[in-house]
This record gives structure tokens, C-alpha cells and sequence, in this order.
């Protein structure tokens, strides 16, 4: 398991990674751009929104640039879980970035804005974007500076904590193919028929985050093995509750949906805030 990991989640792997999506972000948005341009000069026909303006082929290379982050999300997670979360809030939110710029493209500028759902989306959207970049900046910011536990030695590491790291990296072995299949599935169903997907928007996402929720499950668990301390456990219980959260906003649309995404970032902040203080007590009070 350890050379399986070295191999699809080592520091060269991840540089090499990073420079191929962004290769083929870039040359994604240049196709797009393409595309785009045969459409308005009627050479080729498509029906879709996604061809309707230059600003939508921006949404291309973002799909390519969030898969990217999905790697990092499971990069990280037998690094650091707070971290690991906080790659799902930066999807999250880069979801609905990638959201805005689709939507600018198809903007109905009229007298009957909030009549009109596409508007009221985007609106949501812009306001939620902005509160979810401050809840991100706090939430890293809360991460207390800890050790590395891969850093060093294994030998070093205590027993249950060695144990608990080689189970996620486990966990993070096995996501990797997962989130490789996924990525390829959803790319060809929507290839083949846009119409088939409710929301473009939840394409490739929803199952993931379906994948994350019995990752995180399994993380909760595990977690025993190293600590069984209230405070722990309820902030990575608090964590699975937000990445269930995230899962069910790909249900829904509209404001419920900007309801959902927000309210799954601001506990899971909330949960690592009161987890800190209950350790400063801890420390002041040394019980």
C-alpha cells in the first residue's frame, strides 16, 4: 500500500499533475473558444447554453482546474483532515464560481431581475461566493500549527497514530482510482447528452462527494484508534455532517441550494472553533 500511495500521491506525482491539467485546461478553453466561434458563424450547430458566448468557455477549464483540486483534496487527507476539509470547501466554492461564469453568459439584464431565476441564481451565487471565501479564510485560519505526522521518521510516531496515518492513506490510495473513473463516466455521459443531467453544475461532483461521505465515515471510525477524546470526536463528526451537507445542495437548486452550502462551511468552522477553544480550556485547565 505504501508504494501504491508513493506512486499516485508523492510530492513529484502532484507537480506532475498540476502541470498536465493545466496543459489541457488551457488548451480545453482555446477548443471551447473554437467551438464557440463555429456556432455563431453557423458552421456547426449545437444546442446548448454552454455556446452561447465566449465568457461560457471559461467554464471548461474550470471543470478541468476542479478535478485538479480534487486531487489535492485527497493529496491531503492523510496530511492533515482539517486541511483535507478545507479542500472541500474550496471546491464547494469553486463550483459556484465556476457557476457565475456560465451564468454571466446567459444574463437576462431587465427591470424583472428578481422575477427571474436565472438572475435570482446568479445573485445568490455572487453573495455566497463572497461569504464563503471569508468562512475558508477563517477556517484556515483556525487550523492550529501542528507537527506533520508523516513528517519524520514512522518509527518515531507513536503506535495508534502510525496506524491511523496508514489508514488514510489507504483511504486516499483507493480514491484516486475512484475519482479517476468518475471523472471519465461523467465526461462521456454528459458528452453524450447534456440534456441528461439535471444540473451540468452537479456533473461528476455529486458522485464524488457521495464517495467523500463514506470516506469521511470510514475517517470517524478510524479516528477511535487514535484519540477518543469528546472534542475530537465532535468535530469529525461535525465534518461528515458538512461534507452530507455539500452532498445534498446538488439536490436542490436556488436559494435552498446557497442555503445548504453555506450553512455546511459555517458548521464545519463553527464545529473546528469550538474544537480549538475546548483544547485551550484543556491546556489552561490541564484536564
Amino acid at each position: 500500500m505504501e508504494k501504491i500511495f508513493n506512486l499516485l500521491l508523492s510530492d513529484r506525482t502532484k507537480e506532475a499533475s498540476e502541470k498536465v491539467i493545466l496543459t489541457i485546461a488551457i488548451i480545453s478553453f482555446m477548443v471551447h473558444l473554437v467551438i464557440i466561434l463555429l456556432v455563431h458563424l453557423n458552421l456547426i450547430h449545437i444546442e446548448s447554453n454552454l455556446v452561447g458566448s465566449p465568457i461560457a468557455a471559461i467554464y471548461t477549464p474550470f471543470s478541468f482546474i476542479l478535478v485538479y483540486e480534487v486531487y489535492l483534496l485527497i493529496y491531503y487527507l492523510p496530511r492533515s483532515i482539517t486541511i483535507y476539509v478545507g479542500k472541500q470547501y474550496e471546491i464547494i466554492t469553486l463550483i459556484i464560481i465556476r457557476r457565475l461564469f456560465k451564468d454571466l453568459a446567459n444574463l437576462n439584464l431587465s427591470s424583472a431581475w428578481f422575477e427571474t431565476k436565472s438572475d435570482l441564481q446568479f445573485t445568490y451565487d455572487v453573495f455566497a461566493s463572497i461569504i464563503l471565501f471569508y468562512f475558508i479564510a477563517l477556517f484556515y485560519k483556525s487550523i492550529k500549527k501542528k507537527e506533520n505526522p508523516l513528517a519524520g521518521k514512522q518509527e518515531n510516531l507513536q503506535e495508534n497514530i502510525k496506524y491511523f496515518v496508514l489508514i488514510k492513506k489507504g483511504i486516499a490510495a483507493l480514491l484516486v482510482p475512484v475519482l479517476l473513473i468518475i471523472a471519465i463516466s461523467s465526461f462521456y455521459m454528459w458528452s453524450v447528452s447534456e440534456l441528461s443531467f439535471k444540473n451540468i453544475n452537479s456533473v461528476f461532483f455529486d458522485e464524488f462527494f457521495t464517495i467523500l461521505i463514506i470516506a469521511d465515515v470510514m475517517l470517524l471510525l478510524t479516528s477511535f484508534f487514535y484519540s477518543d477524546k469528546f472534542h475530537k470526536i465532535m468535530r469529525n463528526s461535525g465534518f461528515v455532517i458538512s461534507t452530507i451537507l455539500i452532498r445534498l445542495s446538488f439536490s436542490v437548486d436556488g436559494l435552498v441550494n446557497t442555503v445548504l452550502i453555506i450553512g455546511a462551511v459555517s458548521f464545519g468552522l463553527l464545529m473546528n472553533l469550538i474544537h480549538n477553544q475546548y483544547e485551550k480550556n484543556a491546556q489552561d485547565h490541564k484536564f
